[in-house]
């Protein structure tokens, strides 16, 4: 396999990992200043999954699904 070929210069994905990442770090900072480690993982996987992800379309869901974790998990009473 190619390494470049896991290269994805494509400005839409590059902007949307930008702000998934810069999310990721609000999430992160929140959970360390509360103390609560549920924001502080998520962003952590916010920040990180966007380098294991090539398709725009499964950065967009997967980022998502994880800013509503935390929330999903008070409504439900996990965290």
């Amino acid at each position: 396999m190619d390494p470049m070929s896991l290269l994805n210069l494509d400005p839409w994905y590059l902007v949307l990992s930008l702000v998934f990442s810069t999310i990721g770090f609000g999430y992160f900072r929140y959970g360390k200043r509360q103390g609560d480690s549920l924001p502080l993982i998520v962003g952590v996987a916010l920040m990180v999954y966007p380098y294991f992800t090539t398709n725009i379309l499964a950065v967009v869901v997967v980022g998502l699904l994880l800013m509503a974790g935390p929330f999903v998990a008070k409504g439900v009473g996990w965290g």
